[in-house]
């Protein structure tokens, strides 16, 4: 007969036996009784090691879901991941050890390795300390062995500055980041924070990281006036929509929590933090309203410019656009952070009225500069213009490339070209475009936005 156990292995021993593919899956465990010894063996990729006499033995077959069956999924989870745990006098000894517990499961569970996920190790007390950083430890045991030794330091629980502290350098190049790997950092708290949190969150967010919190024995309502901000949950994490957020009700009970908790962690689609050209840029554009370009042909230049805005994550952590029009005048259309989603971005776009007038593109690119393209993030700034400006454009663009501004000119119909490749980045040929046509000017939307990524990916 055999007997079901809820007990969290290494994905390589059922990987070795040939019941568990790449993707993962579910797995059934026999336990068995003990050898005297246990011979090494390589299948599937997998060697395993010779043991002398143990007291238990277990068999594993393919699994299927049953009740009290305990199984857990194991699959490609190729993130670099912080945890930052709680080692405050609140937690107290027992429930810290129940603690490094619960992460030692969730870190075997992950299947760390050198191509896999690497996770480093933060406590967060009266002042945080790295205990271990993302490429010290790529081995499963090694890591285990690191989690299980950390000792307690006691202390308030300031998870503010450990969540500061991570955000800042944990993930740097130099400190074992790796360069197009999802950065996530899984915070645990017991109780409540002594500091707060929201400064530090957005540094994160702004980093690209996609901040977990995992509370664990929330205040009772007797407590409730103990604590300094009720609201430190929505503060913390990546975004507030409840996928980020992950409460659990006691120390005592979080076997049950470990798969579903890294199942959201490993869900590549759904961190919206993740820093990509897709999600992570400020593109402003520049648009021409002189009297030249005509109300139907700027009808025209705006569905080019939605077309544009339709190809990227546009929301309050994402990817940001703003518009301004010119003449000889300028005017904001909308800032940079005017509208939180695609739809209301392009609904904007859309009710931008004709001013008509003349060309003044170097002073534009200056008030643009100047209003529009500042806070966080890669700027990128779109000039779309008709014709010749009555104004030296290339002072206002070197300017405008000193700050960290990347241009892309679009011209139509009788826009010099030198003008439009003295105003460019560089190099100029792959950020200048031209067309005969306003109609023409949707063939740009890939060209520019595969541009921008490129850009984007380069520089990061």
């Amino acid at each position: 007969m055999s007997i079901l156990i809820p007990l969290v292995f290494q994905c390589d021993v059922s990987a070795h036996r040939g019941v568990l593919g790449p993707s993962g899956g579910p797995v059934r465990v026999h336990k068995l009784q003990g050898r005297h010894n246990y011979l090494s063996s390589y299948a599937h990729g997998i060697q395993s090691q010779a043991l002398s006499r143990w007291t238990t033995s277990f068999n594993l077959s393919s699994g299927w879901s049953c009740s009290g069956l305990l199984v857990f999924v194991c699959a490609d989870c190729q993130m670099d991941i912080a945890v930052v745990i709680d080692s405050s006098n609140n937690i107290g000894q027992r429930r810290f050890n129940l603690q490094k517990n619960f992460v030692t499961k969730l870190a075997a569970v992950l299947r760390v390795g050198p191509t896999g996920p690497h996770v480093g190790l933060i406590q967060a007390s009266d002042t945080p300390r790295t205990e271990f950083l993302l490429t010290n430890y790529t081995q499963p045991k090694e890591l285990l062995f690191a989690i299980r030794e950390v000792a307690y330091l006691g202390g308030d629980t300031n998870t503010g500055k450990a969540i500061m502290h991570t955000a800042e350098t944990f993930f740097s190049q130099d400190n074992g980041g790796r360069r197009g790997h999802p950065r996530v950092m899984m915070v645990l708290v017991d109780g409540w924070p002594s500091d707060d949190l929201g400064e530090a969150a957005m540094l994160a967010r702004e980093s690209g990281i996609n901040v977990f919190l995992v509370s664990v024995a929330k205040p009772a309502p007797e407590e409730l006036a103990m604590v300094r901000d009720k609201d430190f949950t929505k503060k913390a994490v990546c975004k507030d929509n409840g996928f980020f957020s992950y409460p659990i009700p006691s120390w005592f009970s979080t076997t049950k929590h470990i798969k579903p908790l890294t199942q959201r962690i490993c869900s590549l689609d759904s961190l919206l933090c993740s820093r990509t050209c897709y999600n992570s840029v400020n593109i402003g554009f520049l648009i021409d309203g002189s009297s030249s370009v005509g109300m139907g042909n700027f009808q025209l230049m705006l569905d080019f410019l939605a077309g544009i805005a339709r190809s990227f994550d546009i929301s309050d952590v994402g990817a940001r656009i703003g518009a301004v029009q010119f003449t000889y005048e300028q005017r904001l259309e909308f800032g940079l952070s005017h509208y939180s989603n695609k739809d209301e971005v392009i609904g904007a776009l859309r009710r931008i009225s004709y001013m008509s007038g003349g060309t003044a593109t170097g002073a534009a690119i200056s008030y643009t500069t100047q209003n529009l393209q500042t806070g966080r993030g890669r700027n990128f700034l779109i000039v779309v213009t008709d014709g010749q400006s009555y104004d030296d454009t290339r002072a206002p663009a070197m300017a405008a490339h000193k700050q960290g501004i990347t241009i892309y000119s679009v011209g139509v119909a009788w826009a010099p070209l030198d003008d439009l490749k003295a105003m460019s980045s560089e190099p100029k040929e792959s950020h200048t475009f031209f067309t005969r046509e306003f109609t023409g000017l949707t063939e740009f939307i890939p060209l520019l936005v595969r541009g921008i990524c490129r850009d984007f990916t380069e520089n990061n």
